[in-house]
Parts: C-alpha cells; sequence; structure tokens
C-alpha cells in the first residue's frame, strides 16, 4: 500500500480521484451525488443499524429533500438547522441542502440548552430538523426566533424518521442545478466552544475535495480509498472531522458505516460485523475502543488503515495501537477552520523508534505552516509560537463576525489556536493550545507535555494539567489524574517518577485524584472547567 518514501504505485486509488485531478469541471456535493448514481447505482452508500441505502437510493432521496426545502420557500444561502442524532437521514438532509444551495447547521445533541439557544439564534436558521427528544428545546425558543418559519420533528414513537418522510413526501425526485461551485458556502460547523461560545465556521463545497486532489497529484496514495472500502468515523458527523470524514469517503464513492452515536461496545461490533476497512477516531476513542472485553484482534481483522487526530495522543497509548490494530495508523492535525486536513503523520513513520512519533507529521501536499512569533516575525526551527497554516480548503468566515475573521486569517494565513515548533525537516511539533499555556515565574509550560510525561506512570489512565493562581510565581501547575481501575498512586508518588523526565518547575505541585475529566461534546477535555474549579 505505501512504500518506504511514501510514493504511490498508483494502486488501490478510485478512479474518483484521478478524474478529479483532470475534471475541468468544478467538484461540488450535487455533482458527486449524480455522478454516483450513474456510474455505481447499486453500490451500498449508508449503513446504519442494518439499514442499507445505495448511491442511487441516496441520491434519488436528496432530490427529494431538496425540492421539499425550496417548496418551504427557501433561497439560496438560507440555514438549515438539524438537533438530533446521525442516521442515514441525515445524509439525505445534508445533501438536500447542498442541491437546494442552502446551508446545513449541524446541531450537536449533547450541547446545552445555552449553547443550542446561541447557535439557532446565531445562525438565522429559518427550518430546523429535530428529532423528538429536543423538539421541547426548538419550541422554547421558537417564540424568540421570528426568521424559523418551519419545525420538522424527525420522528415518531414507533419510527425513526416518520415525521421528516411525511413531509418530504410527494415531492420530486428530479435532479437540481442550484448554481453553486465549489467556493460556496454548504455547511456551517459550530466550533466547539472550548473557551466560550461557539462560532460559525462556514465551509465551501471545496473542503471535501482539496486534500484528496492535492494527494493524488503529489503521487501519494497511503490516504487512499478503494472502491470495497467501508469507512466509519468514531467522531460524529455533527462535528467538523466526522462531516469531513463522512463527505472524503462519500466523494470516493466507498461504503459508509453510521452509528447513531459512538458507543465503545456498539463501535468494535460495527468493525466487526460490518467489516469495516477505514476508520478515524480521537485518542480518547482510542483509548476506550481498546478497553473493551471484544476488541480481539479477530474484531479488528477487517482494519487496514487507522487515522487518529483530534488531540494529543499519549505514548503508552500509541504504542498499545501499534501493537494491537494490524493495520496502517496515520495521525492528522485539523481545525474546523483549516477545512481540511493541515498535516500528516504517515503510517510509513509509525516505527517504535522514530523520535517523530511526537510529532503531528508534514504539512499535506498543497498546504504550508510556519511559526510565527509575538511580534509577528515567522520564527526558525526549533522556536515555539503560534502555528500558522495556508490550505486551499480553508474556511470562508465566521458567520457574522467579520472582526474575528479578519484576525483569524492573516495575509491567507490561518491562524491556529496551538503552540508548536517545526523541526529542521519541516515536521510539526504541537504542544498545546495557546489559551493554555501556564507561566510559572516567567516560564512557558505546556500542559500537554506534562501530561504526557504522567501517562507513562503505569497506574495513570489519562490526566489534565492546568495552572492555578500562586502568590509566590504567578501560577502553580496544577494535575487533574484518573487512575486505571484498581490501581492508586500518591502525589509524592507522581513527583518522584516525573523528576528527570520532565524540568522540575513542570511537575506539578497540586493533584486531584478524580473517576472522570470534563470534556466537551467532541470528546476535548475542558481544562477551563478544571481551572474555575480549583
Amino acid at each position: 500500500m505505501t512504500t518506504s518514501d511514501g510514493e504511490a504505485k498508483g494502486e488501490g486509488i478510485h478512479a474518483w480521484h484521478r478524474q478529479a485531478v483532470n475534471d475541468p469541471n468544478p467538484q461540488t456535493l450535487t455533482a458527486t451525488s449524480a455522478g454516483h448514481a450513474r456510474r455505481r447505482p447499486d453500490h451500498l452508500a449508508v449503513i446504519c443499524e442494518g439499514r442499507e441505502v445505495t448511491y442511487a437510493e441516496l441520491h434519488r432521496r436528496s432530490n427529494q429533500t431538496a425540492h421539499a426545502l425550496l417548496a418551504e420557500g427557501l433561497r439560496r444561502g438560507a440555514r438549515v438547522a438539524y438537533l438530533g442524532r446521525e442516521s442515514e437521514h441525515y445524509f439525505e438532509i445534508a445533501l438536500g441542502c447542498a442541491k437546494s444551495g442552502t446551508v446545513l447547521v449541524p446541531v450537536n445533541w449533547r450541547l446545552t440548552s445555552r449553547e443550542v439557544d446561541h447557535i439557532l439564534r446565531d445562525s438565522d436558521a429559518e427550518v430546523l430538523f429535530a428529532e423528538r427528544e429536543f423538539r421541547p428545546v426548538a419550541d422554547r425558543l421558537r417564540p424568540v426566533l421570528p426568521g424559523l418559519r418551519t419545525v420538522i420533528e424527525m420522528d415518531t414513537p414507533g419510527s425513526l424518521a416518520d415525521g421528516f418522510l411525511d413531509w418530504r413526501a410527494g415531492h420530486a425526485e428530479t435532479d437540481l442545478d442550484p448554481g453553486t461551485g465549489r467556493d460556496d458556502a454548504v455547511v456551517q460547523m459550530y466550533t466547539s466552544g472550548t473557551t466560550g461560545l461557539p462560532k460559525g465556521v462556514v465551509l465551501a463545497h471545496r473542503t471535501y475535495f482539496t486534500l484528496m486532489e492535492h494527494m493524488t497529484r503529489a503521487g501519494l496514495n497511503w490516504y487512499d480509498w478503494h472502491p470495497e472500502d467501508r469507512s466509519m468515523s468514531c467522531f460524529s458527523s455533527l462535528h467538523s472531522a466526522g462531516m469531513g470524514w463522512f463527505m472524503v469517503g462519500f466523494a470516493a464513492g466507498c461504503t459508509n458505516v453510521v452509528m447513531r452515536m459512538f458507543v465503545p461496545e456498539e463501535a468494535v461490533k460495527r468493525v466487526h460485523e460490518d467489516g469495516v476497512t477505514v476508520m478515524q477516531a480521537a485518542p480518547a476513542m482510542l483509548r476506550m475502543l481498546l478497553a473493551e472485553p471484544g476488541a480481539t484482534p479477530d474484531a479488528f481483522a477487517s482494519l487496514r488503515k487507522m487515522i487518529y487526530g483530534g488531540s494529543a495522543i499519549a505514548p503508552p497509548l500509541l504504542r498499545q495501537c501499534m501493537e494491537r490494530l494490524d493495520c496502517d495508523l496515520a495521525q492528522m492535525y485539523a481545525a474546523a477552520e483549516s477545512g481540511s486536513v493541515v498535516t500528516c503523520l504517515a503510517p510509513a513513520e509509525h516505527t517504535p523508534d522514530n523520535p517523530r512519533l511526537g510529532s503531528v507529521g508534514l504539512p499535506c501536499p498543497g498546504n504550508e505552516v510556519r511559526i510565527v512569533g509575538r511580534d509577528g516575525e515567522v520564527l526558525p526551527a526549533g522556536r515555539v509560537g503560534q502555528i500558522h497554516a495556508r490550505t486551499p480548503a480553508l474556511f470562508i468566515e465566521y458567520w457574522h463576525q467579520p472582526e474575528a475573521t479578519r484576525e483569524a486569517l492573516v495575509d491567507g494565513w490561518l491562524c491556529m489556536p496551538d503552540a508548536g515548533y517545526l523541526d529542521d525537516d519541516g515536521y510539526l511539533f504541537v504542544l498545546d493550545r495557546l489559551d493554555d499555556a501556564i507561566i510559572v515565574a516567567g516560564q512557558n509550560i505546556y500542559p500537554a507535555e506534562v501530561e504526557m510525561a504522567l501517562a507513562e506512570h503505569p497506574a495513570v489512565a489519562e490526566s489534565a494539567v492546568v495552572g492555578v493562581p500562586d502568590q509566590r510565581w504567578g501560577q502553580a501547575v496544577k494535575a487533574a489524574v484518573v487512575f486505571h481501575t484498581d490501581q492508586r498512586a500518591t502525589a509524592r508518588d507522581l513527583m518522584v517518577f516525573l523528576r528527570g523526565r520532565i524540568a522540575d518547575f513542570k511537575i506539578p505541585t497540586q493533584y486531584d485524584f478524580v473517576d472522570d475529566l470534563p470534556r466537551n461534546p467532541t470528546g476535548k477535555v475542558l481544562r477551563r472547567m478544571l481551572r474555575a474549579q480549583a
């Protein structure tokens, strides 16, 4: 599959990818859906809870959804919100939005009512699809949302989508041409809100095509997709990583295995029973998957590739993945605003003795990365600063926030929220979010480095490190630690263990031993909550 120098042999890359490189017509989700329905109508597009949808069926159903949206009086660019769990019907709505020229606004059902309120207000959604469980939130907000003209209840007590199917019944299934191109908006994702209320990240059709186009042009095939692939993401497609994964698989014409929500036991079962071959997960999800009793070699036998990302991975967990998953491993670094992947650590780099395993790899073809100092100067290799990225998949704007957009996009470069450095060969090492940096007596400490060191202790399952006020030094380092089942350690044990592994001033002086860590709906640890508790 992958040669030692990463060059492709031309095998296994789906014909669509080769065609996309030379296709003079702009690639859009609308055109892709029609192309699959024409070229591979009977190939399975989606499997969800045993229900199977072919590419021809997905095309017809999403056409019908698009006609129904237009019948609501929506104009091009109107926002359409979805509040519920995933299913095949969610993707019919997503493609229906693309085909009607409207913009899908996914609302994560795990968000607080305050965050849901903010997203529905901020997005100016005119239509809302909501599952019954979440309908009360919509009903409570509707009086203060004059622009919300229609609420469609997705399900009935006995069916997953009867309300939705009744709403679109009778509308045409013919193809539509919304007049949109690859640079037009198609999805508006809201950031996870780790530091405040979410912002609407407006993404274009190009978001879901540029990575594979540039990979193919560069002759790299480790991020390949085969016609027979079955793809699954542990990230929800209500999140940018999950939506991106689904849409790239959809663009490639493979079969997408969809879970209504991530449950580790169910994920292991789906890999085994549905024959998943390519998969995406966050490190926290990988840890949960490998802890499942059913996570045997046989359960993962179908996997040929596992992509991980979303947060730093602890070395012990990465070693465990390399030992237990008999497949290619690759790491990807991205943000919702980058539109697509910024850097990749390819499978060939995943060897036990590779010192670059701690990096997030090299910029993907077509991308650039630089490190910028406090005064805006570009820093040389080895110097720590803010990560800036330039990629053709960049987001269009923050919805209704022109000033925030200008701050995030500087001369075509995206100012990432992370601190890091490049080594002499251009590999990117991400230290942590800039907002999470701890300053002790003028010395910068990045929590992820301390957490990585703690993860090496045999009793520690995971940890989160924050800075807390200290009269003498300005801040002190505090760690919240989760132990493995039936294992324990004292604060002194951990402090002694860390000596010699990290600098003395980085070693936490305060510890909380907890059962779990606070997380946002996408699984990221909420350090701000730990700081507030402290």
